[in-house]
C-alpha cells in the first residue's frame, strides 16, 4: 500500500514539474511576440513618418518659422581732444521698404511707379530690387536708405494708396568736421563680399555697416555697437502669426575721443593752404598728433548720398589723389632734414671734431663726377659743424658721409630714428619708408653700392624715402634726448549709455629709445636752434613770441619742371620749455605746386597760433605776413 501511495506521489511530481515547465515557456513566447509586435509597430509608425508622410511633413515644418528684423545700432561719435562737441554723429534718417506680399495681386507696377515718384527715383531701380520671383514674398525689401523725414511723411499721407509700403528708422553718419580732417576719421560704407568673410565670426552681417578709412576703420569694432532685433512667428508667407514679438534692444557703440585738436587742425589746415602736401603737429612726449592734414581731400558726407559709387569713382581717378593720406602714406626723399640725423651720428661716433671745418668751394669732385652745392660757387667757405647744419652746407655733409661716417653708419642711425620702419600709429594703413643699404641695392636692382649712393644719402636723397610723420618723429626723438613714443589718434573710449564715462585712456607707449649720449642730444639741439636763429632759415621763421628749432629741407625730385622741388620743414617749439610743453611741426610742399618755398612760412604760421593760441588769420597778422601772401610776395629764390 505505501508503495503504491509513493509512486503516486511520484507521479504527480512529475505532472507538476512538466506544468511548471510549460508555465515558463508560455511566458518567455508571449513576451517574445510582444517585443516582436512592438518592434512592427514602431517599425511601421518610422516607415509612415518618413516614407509615406514624409513630403507632407516636410512641407509642414517650413509652413512656420521665425522672422527676424534688425534694429540698427547707434554708431559711436567721435570727438576731438577737447570732448565737447562731436566730430562725426548720426543723423536720424530712414529706409523706405517694400512687402510685394502685400500689394494686391495686378497692382504691383501701379504702386511701384506710385513710389517711385515719392522718392525721387525711377521705377526700373524698384524693379531691380523687387524681381519677379519676389512679387508675392511677404518679407520687406529696402528700397532706398537715407530719406528724409518729409518724404516719409508725404509718404505716410498717402499710404492708402502705396499697399505694402513701410519705412524703418535706419540713422546716417554725418561728419560735422569735414576738409582735411577727413584723412583721419575716414568713412562708412556696404560691408564687401570680401570684408564679411574675415568679420563673419565677429557678429558682422551682410548688412553692416563699417568703416573703410581712417578711424572709422581702424576703430570699428569700438564704434559698430550691436543690433537689437524683433522676432516674428510667420508662416510660410511670411504672415506675423505670433500677439507679441520678442524684442532685443540695440547697444550703442563706444565714443572715441581723439588726441586730435580741431582749432590746431584748421590752423594748419589754412596755413598750408591749397598747396599740394602735408603737415603734421605731435606732443613729443606723449606721441599725441594735434593735427594731421593732407591736401588735397574729400568731403566723407558724399559716401552717405545715393551717388556714393560714382563720387568714389571720381575721387580715385583724381590724378591729385584726394583720397590719399600724404601724412602717413606718401614717400619722399627727406632731403636736408636728414641732416638732422647726420649731424647726432657725427658728434655721437666722434669720427670728425665738430669745431674743425670742412671747406665749401660750391662744389666737389667725386670720381668722375661734379656734386654741386646748393650755394654755387665760390660756395658756402669754410664750416664747423654747426655752421653746416645752419647753412645746410651739402659740400659739408659729402665729405663726413663718404670719408668719415660711410654707409652702414648712417643707415644704422637712420633706423634708430625710425626711418625704414613702421610707426605703428593707429590707422588703417602707413608707408614704412625705406632706409637703402649696399645690401638692399643687390637684392633691389642686382648693382653695387656706390660712392655717389653714399653721396646722395649723407644728405637725404638717392634712394632714402620718408613720411612727414616719419620726419616729424625724427624730431621728436631730438626733443625727448633719443626716445620716441608711439604715434597715436586715440585719446580715450567713453561709454554712451554712461553719462559719456572714460572707460578707457590710451598711455604714452615708449617705440624706441636710442643709446646716444644724453650730452650728445643736448649739443643737437643747440645746433637746430641756431640753425633757425643764424641759418638758412632765420628771415621766414622770425618770431618775436617763441624761440623756434628746427630745420630746412629741399628735395630734388624727377618728373616736374625745373627749379621746382619738394620744401620741407621740421621744428620744435618753445625750444626752451620743458619737453612736455613742446609740440612739433613737420611741413612738406610738393614739387606739383609752384616753387614758393612755402613750408618754413606755414610752419611760422602754424607755431605761432599755436604758442598764442591765435587763428589763422591772427597768426598771419600778428607776424606780418598778410601783405606778403595777399601780394604772393614770397622769396622763390631760397632752396634751403
Amino acid at each position: 500500500m505505501e508503495d503504491r501511495f509513493r509512486n503516486l506521489n511520484s507521479t504527480f511530481e512529475d505532472i507538476r514539474h512538466t506544468g511548471n515547465s510549460i508555465q515558463k515557456n508560455y511566458k518567455i513566447a508571449f513576451l517574445t511576440v510582444f517585443i516582436f509586435v512592438v518592434f512592427l509597430i514602431y517599425t511601421f509608425k518610422l516607415f509612415s513618418l518618413q516614407i509615406i508622410n514624409g513630403e507632407k511633413f516636410r512641407k509642414q515644418s517650413h509652413q512656420i518659422s521665425s522672422n527676424v528684423v534688425k534694429i540698427a545700432s547707434q554708431r559711436g561719435e567721435i570727438y576731438d581732444r577737447n570732448a565737447k562737441l562731436p566730430m562725426v554723429v548720426n543723423t536720424d534718417s530712414f529706409a523706405v521698404l517694400l512687402t510685394p506680399g502685400e500689394i494686391p495681386k495686378g497692382y504691383y507696377d501701379t504702386v511701384a511707379t506710385r513710389l517711385s515718384t515719392y522718392l525721387g527715383t525711377s521705377k526700373l531701380s524698384i524693379d531691380m530690387k523687387v524681381p519677379a520671383g519676389k512679387r508675392r514674398s511677404f518679407t520687406p525689401i529696402e528700397i532706398k536708405t537715407n530719406v528724409s523725414f518729409d518724404i516719409v511723411s508725404n509718404i505716410a499721407e498717402n499710404l492708402t494708396d502705396l499697399p505694402g509700403v513701410s519705412w524703418r528708422n535706419k540713422p546716417v553718419r554725418t561728419y560735422v568736421e569735414t576738409g582735411s580732417i577727413s584723412h583721419v576719421l575716414g568713412y562708412v560704407g556696404d560691408i564687401s563680399s570680401e570684408e564679411l568673410k574675415i568679420l563673419f565670426n565677429k557678429g558682422y552681417n551682410a548688412n553692416s555697416i563699417v568703416g573703410k578709412q581712417g578711424i572709422e576703420k581702424e576703430y570699428d569694432e569700438l564704434l559698430q555697437g550691436k543690433e537689437g532685433e524683433i522676432r516674428h512667428t510667420v508662416d510660410v508667407h511670411g504672415r506675423i502669426m505670433d500677439a507679441a514679438p520678442v524684442v532685443t534692444p540695440p547697444k550703442s557703440g563706444k565714443n572715441l575721443v581723439l588726441t586730435i585738436d580741431t582749432g590746431i587742425q584748421t590752423l594748419v589746415e589754412k596755413a598750408l593752404g591749397q598747396r599740394i602736401g602735408a603737415a603734421v603737429v605731435l606732443k613729443p612726449a606723449s606721441g599725441e598728433i594735434l593735427a594731421m592734414v593732407s591736401y588735397p581731400y574729400y568731403d566723407a558726407n558724399v559716401f552717405s548720398t545715393d551717388n556714393a559709387s560714382a563720387e568714389y569713382a571720381l575721387l580715385q581717378s583724381n590724378e591729385n589723389k584726394p583720397m590719399l593720406n600724404r601724412a602717413i602714406d606718401a614717400i619722399y626723399p627727406p632731403a636736408s632734414t636728414f641732416k638732422t640725423i647726420m649731424t647726432t651720428a657725427i658728434l655721437s661716433e666722434k669720427v670728425f671734431p665738430a669745431e674743425k671745418k670742412v671747406e665749401c668751394k660750391g662744389r666737389m669732385q667725386y670720381g668722375d663726377r661734379v656734386f654741386r652745392c646748393h650755394l654755387p660757387p665760390p660756395g658756402h667757405g669754410y664750416l664747423d659743424l654747426k655752421n653746416g647744419l645752419a647753412q645746410s652746407c651739402d659740400v659739408y655733409y659729402w665729405v663726413l658721409g663718404t670719408e668719415y661716417l660711410g654707409v652702414d653708419h648712417i643707415a644704422s642711425y637712420a633706423k634708430e630714428f625710425g626711418f625704414g620702419q613702421s610707426l605703428k600709429i593707429d590707422l588703417p594703413s602707413h608707408s614704412r619708408g625705406l632706409v637703402p643699404t649696399p645690401q638692399w641695392k643687390e637684392r633691389e636692382f642686382h648693382e653695387k653700392w656706390l660712392g655717389g649712393d653714399t653721396m646722395n644719402m649723407s644728405i637725404g636723397q638717392g634712394y632714402t624715402l620718408v613720411t612727414p610723420l616719419h620726419v616729424a618723429n625724427m624730431m621728436a626723438m631730438v626733443c625727448n634726448g633719443g626716445k620716441i613714443y608711439k604715434p597715436h589718434l586715440l585719446k580715450e573710449v567713453r561709454d554712451p549709455t554712461d553719462d559719456n564715462k572714460i572707460i578707457m585712456t590710451v598711455e604714452p607707449e615708449v617705440l624706441h629709445e636710442s643709446t646716444v649720449d644724453a650730452e650728445v642730444w643736448k649739443e643737437v639741439q643747440k645746433d637746430l636752434r641756431y640753425t633757425i636763429s643764424d641759418g638758412s632759415a632765420k628771415i621766414p621763421l622770425h618770431n618775436k613770441t617763441v624761440q623756434i628749432a628746427g630745420k630746412t629741407g629741399t628735395a630734388e625730385v624727377n618728373g616736374y619742371a625745373k627749379g621746382r622741388w619738394h620744401s620741407w620743414m621740421v621744428t620744435y617749439a618753445p625750444y626752451d620749455a620743458p619737453v612736455e610743453d613742446q609740440f612739433v611741426v613737420a611741413v612738406i610742399v610738393e614739387a606739383a605746386n609752384e616753387w614758393e618755398w612755402w613750408a618754413p612760412y606755414a610752419t611760422n604760421i602754424i607755431i605761432q597760433g599755436i604758442y598764442n593760441e591765435q587763428t589763422y588769420e591772427e597768426a598771419i597778422d600778428a607776424l606780418k605776413f598778410r601783405s606778403m601772401i595777399e601780394h604772393k610776395n614770397i622769396d622763390r629764390s631760397r632752396r634751403e
